[in-house]
């Protein structure tokens, strides 16, 4: 399993609301949380089977910033 984090713009409750279906929708990934307290609203994914550039494609599909941090 492979752990992958992004900063994102998902800052708030509504916005967890609107990206929840959409990336638990995704059969790839495990397990996901964003850390809506830290300053870069880090999202952390847990996957077996999908590259950074899936996921930012599944998050952009909410019409949400992200890219991946190391």
């Amino acid at each position: 399993m492979e752990t992958l984090k992004f900063k994102t713009n998902i800052n708030c409750g509504g916005c967890i609301a609107t990206i929840t279906p959409i990336l638990n929708a995704e059969k790839g990934i495990d397990k996901w949380d964003v850390d809506i307290s830290n300053p870069s609203k880090i999202l952390t994914v847990e996957t077996h089977s999908l590259s950074a550039e899936d996921i930012i494609k599944e998050v952009k599909k909410g019409g949400f910033k992200i890219e991946q941090i190391s």
